[in-house]
Formats: C-alpha cells, structure tokens, sequence
C-alpha cells in the first residue's frame, strides 16, 4: 500500500512537471509569434472591422480597414471615402483586433506591394488627391511620376483637369514625408 501511494505520488510529480513544461513551451511560442508580427500584420487581421488610427501630421483617421500592403493601407472613412495611410506615419491604432500574424482577405500579391506601386496607380489613373505629409502641412495635385522612393505631384486647381498650363508647381516628396492620401472625386 505504501509502494502504490508512493508511484502514484511519483506519477503525479511526474505529470505536474510535464504540464509545467508543455505550459512553458506554450508560452514561450506566443511570445515569439508576437515578436515576429508586425504592424500590418496586426491590421491585416483587422480588414473589413473599424478601426482609428493616429496619423504623424495628419491626425485621426477612422474607418473601415480594406486592403493592407507594404507601408500603406486602405481605410474607408464615413466622410472622405477612400484614404490610404503610410504605415510609417502610424503612431498608434483603437479598436485593433488582437489576432496572431494574419493576412485575412489580403493575399501575398497584395501584402507585397508597396507605397510606390499605390502611387503608380494614382499616377495611371491621374486620381487628383489631397496629401498630408508627416510636418503637418498639407497640399493638392496629381501624381506625375514615381520614383523608388519618391514621387512627383503636380499642384493644380482641382476644379480643372491636370494640364502643363494648370500646374502651379511641381514638388518632389519622400515617401517617408507622405501621411495620408485622399483621392477627390
């Protein structure tokens, strides 16, 4: 009777150690999921849920999260519409779903594509947009040409068509000084 009660004393350390183990290695796992999920990763999960965003120089923008790429993403917004926002110009993101790396109705072709192949869309379809820089300041124009890491907006009434005789100025921008995008209609 002694020797059962001390197998089944054995046994039981024995399991209690096991699930310590098998709980350490559960967490230590999470803990390096998370350490490999990135930002995007984060509002990947959020696509097609509402979020608010801090944007650097542009303040709030609040929405439906639709696409998510590589620097950038696609809010709906209730007022504006549409408008891309440069992730490097996030300082911080309400109401985002706690989910592991995820890239829930973003495909990798989607996931992959930069803020230039964005502007190289804007710039095709000669979309006018009103453009918010991380300094606050802000002005109007059609994209002209993008570069890998810049791009040229044309500024221009937007009450007419981008013509050579309607622009004001031509400026170059890093993508880094870019904080948020809103196509006009």
């Amino acid at each position: 009777m002694r020797w059962e009660r001390l197998f089944d004393d054995l046994t039981a350390a024995f399991d209690a150690a096991d699930a310590d183990a098998l709980e350490a290695e559960v967490a230590e796992r999470i803990r390096s999921e998370l350490a490999a999920t990135s930002l995007e990763d984060r509002l990947r999960g959020a696509i097609g849920m509402r979020v608010a965003c801090g944007v650097r120089g542009a303040g709030r923008v609040a929405g439906v999260v639709r696409q998510v790429g590589q620097g950038w993403l696609v809010v709906d917004e209730p007022v504006s519409s549409t408008t891309i926002v440069a992730t490097s110009a996030v300082v911080g993101v309400w109401q985002l779903p706690v989910v592991a790396r995820s890239a829930a109705g973003c495909g990798p072709a989607v996931a992959g594509l930069g803020l230039g192949h964005v502007l190289r869309v804007l710039a095709r379809d000669r979309t006018p947009l009103s453009i918010a820089l991380v300094d606050g300041s802000g002005f109007t124009g059609t994209v002209d040409r993008v570069g890998a890491d810049y791009a040229d907006i044309a500024e221009h009434p937007l009450d007419v068509l981008r013509r050579r005789d309607t622009v004001t100025m031509t400026r170059t921008l890093a993508f880094a000084a870019v904080a948020v995008l809103r196509p006009i209609r």
